[in-house]
């Protein structure tokens, strides 16, 4: 965690003993925050790369077998003609 957000467990105590409640919630909004972020950040550079690259084989796969049974003509592209 950054030095400069403050944990929950380190907020200051005021001078009657209670927490500052706008404080912990500035401090809690803060924290969900980098949490949400951290997520983004692990489905970025994660999560996306593998999608990907499973899509990608997927799709190769799929267009080397219409290679194989059409050719490289028209009906690659443009499917199948049927009579």
């Amino acid at each position: 965690m950054p030095e400069s957000v403050q944990s929950l467990d380190t907020l200051s105590v005021t001078s009657d003993g209670s927490y500052d409640s706008d404080e912990e919630d500035r401090i809690a909004e803060q924290e969900w925050q980098e949490s949400l972020q951290q997520l983004q950040q692990l489905f970025a550079i994660v999560l996306l790369p593998y999608l990907g690259k499973f899509l990608g084989r997927r799709w190769s796969h799929w267009a080397y077998a219409r290679y194989v049974r059409l050719g490289l003509g028209k009906s690659f592209f443009l499917g199948e003609q049927r009579l």
